[in-house]
């Protein structure tokens, strides 16, 4: 761990959204000294998913945050940066990208006097349509506002990386992450946890023609993890995050009625999305050269583990 103390001292912005406080709660867990800010304007998280928390809470609009006279000259050792307007349905473009970069070059302004290390959530919508494995090479095809706002994010991220040899920022590529505390995101929640609902309540799971669509379905505690080996990072750069392993809705169909014990068929509609992405799979060998990363969830073990906690 590239840090001068063992009670480092970090900030998580989106600290109380779905992979921003599953991160937080490993954080703590991992530097019991550590001391910890979320900033989080609940807009997409949830009070209840910090159960344990033991650090300080920032409520703030990070698109108006004045970082300076919120923090003064404190030092932190990281700041990770995973609060967005993650609501790929929200259309309004001028909402979406000031939101998502404003809030993101407020805080590139604030680190760079001290080059503070910043890690922040990039996102495998970048990408756009593919047909096999992304690598971080791959240009950017945004087909929705929210991956274009990404999209500039990483812009202005490796500009400001170059500019700086000696500052690291780190953007992790999340693909379709699942796990403990995201119920509250409602529509935005990932399939797995919505089928699995459809299934409990004793229904046909949904999901369109005809199945064949394939998903990197990374589970949440590998998203984390690599999140967290980005604090080892040596030189600035843009990671996949992902379980490197495109499934079928099919084959996740079939892993939820193992895990639940059900045997349903599943129940075919149109899909009413013009612009979707009917294959992901991240590209892993930069993030295992880099950092060491190495998924531990396939999607069986991910499942299993999901559904025990969520029933236990």
């Amino acid at each position: 761990m590239a840090l001068s103390n063992s009670s480092p001292n970090f900030v998580i912005t989106g600290g109380a959204g779905f992979i921003g406080s599953n991160l937080t709660l490993a954080l703590q867990e991992k530097f019991p000294d550590s001391r910890l800010t979320v900033i989080d304007d609940f807009r997409s998280g949830d009070f209840k998913n910090l159960a344990g928390y033991r650090g300080d809470f920032v409520a703030q609009n990070l698109a108006t945050l004045d970082w300076h006279n919120q923090f003064g000259d404190e030092k932190f050792d990281a700041i990770f940066h995973l609060a967005s307007i993650t609501d790929t349905t929200l259309h309004d473009q001028f909402v979406q990208v000031h939101d998502n970069v404003e809030s993101f070059r407020r805080i590139l302004n604030f680190a760079r006097p001290t080059k503070t290390r910043i890690i922040y959530a990039s996102s495998a919508a970048t990408y756009g349509p593919a047909t096999e494995a992304s690598t971080e090479s791959n240009g950017a095809a945004p087909t929705n506002v929210y991956s274009f706002s990404k999209v500039i994010m990483d812009n202005i991220a490796l500009r400001e990386a170059n500019q700086f040899p000696d500052w690291i920022i780190i953007g992790v590529r999340y693909f379709n992450v699942y796990g403990p505390r995201e119920a509250h995101k409602d529509v935005p929640a990932s399939m797995i946890y919505h089928l699995s609902k459809q299934m409990k309540a004793g229904q046909r799971p949904r999901i369109f023609k005809h199945g064949e669509q394939k998903r990197d379905f990374v589970y949440v505690k590998d998203a984390v993890d690599g999140s967290i080996r980005a604090l080892d990072a040596q030189t600035s750069g843009i990671y996949n995050l992902g379980s490197g392993q495109a499934r079928s809705f099919n084959e996740l169909v079939d892993v939820l009625n193992k895990c639940l014990a059900t045997n349903f068929q599943p129940d075919y509609i149109d899909n009413p999305h013009a612009h979707y992405q009917n294959f992901t799979e991240a590209d892993l060998k930069k993030v295992r050269d880099a950092l060491g990363y190495e998924p531990q969830f396939s999607l069986e073990k991910g499942v299993r583990d999901y559904m025990q906690w969520l029933y236990g």
